[in-house]
């Protein structure tokens, strides 16, 4: 399955829809304003949560936590010792790993678990500027979307970090 993600360019607070290859809306990227850490929830057409995703606070790297009914199913975070900077790790509630390598920053990236491909994401399948496609290959859809969002949130604040440090040298 390919949907449509779109680049974060939005700020806390608004929301954006995921869309199918076919345009349309699949579910919905919620940011919630209001809170005292990054949130945002997924939701279905309905309006059903499927999961949230929010920034853990106090910890030793940045990590987005993936949650369904209030239980921890997923933690992302940058890969502590990686030769290539474009690494994530996706520790599954279950005990398993996932990795996310490649250039996330723009976006060509594959998702991989002990079973294979779990999703890769490409700029090339959409014409639309600041969007991006995302190959599902998991049975577990909403939860695949969820990390993606949390990958795309940690890439994002990794970028500013890097923009900011290069501001800082001038």
């Amino acid at each position: 399955m390919k949907f449509q993600m779109r680049e974060r360019m939005f700020s806390i607070g608004d929301d954006y829809w995921i869309e199918d290859e076919n345009g349309d809306r699949a579910f919905l990227v919620d940011g919630k304003a209001l809170r005292l850490r990054q949130t945002f929830e997924l939701k279905d057409t309905e309006g059903e949560v499927l999961a949230v995703i929010k920034k853990k606070v106090l910890s030793v790297r940045d990590t987005m936590i993936v949650e369904r009914d209030g239980d921890t199913v997923a933690k992302v975070h940058k890969k502590l010792f990686s030769p290539l900077r474009h690494k994530m790790v996706v520790e599954l509630d279950g005990g398993e790993e996932w990795e996310a390598e490649g250039d996330i920053i723009e976006k060509n990236y594959e998702i991989k678990g002990e079973e294979g491909t779990v999703a890769h994401t490409s700029r090339k399948w959409f014409r639309i500027r600041e969007t991006y496609g995302i190959e599902i290959d998991h049975p577990d859809v909403p939860l695949v979307i969820a990390v993606a969002v949390a990958v795309e949130e940690l890439a994002h604040a990794d970028k500013e970090k890097d923009d900011k440090g290069d501001k800082d040298d001038d």
